[in-house]
């Protein structure tokens, strides 16, 4: 679980930089529900796959 946090909280950042950074940094403000999904999707895409290694065997 931490290890999903740590991918979500790195990738999460990166995504909002990229597809928020220009709106913040002009001022226009934060589009919280794809900020939220910014960071909620690494987070179950990472745990769907350490979920799926540890049945596998791999992990």
């Amino acid at each position: 679980m931490t290890g999903a946090v740590k991918v979500s909280l790195v990738v999460g950042t990166c995504l909002n930089a990229i597809n928020q950074g220009s709106a913040i940094w002009h001022g226009a403000g934060v589009d919280w529900p794809r900020f939220g999904l910014n960071y909620l999707v690494p987070f179950l895409v990472s745990s769907y796959s350490a979920g799926r290694a540890r049945l596998a065997g791999n992990g």
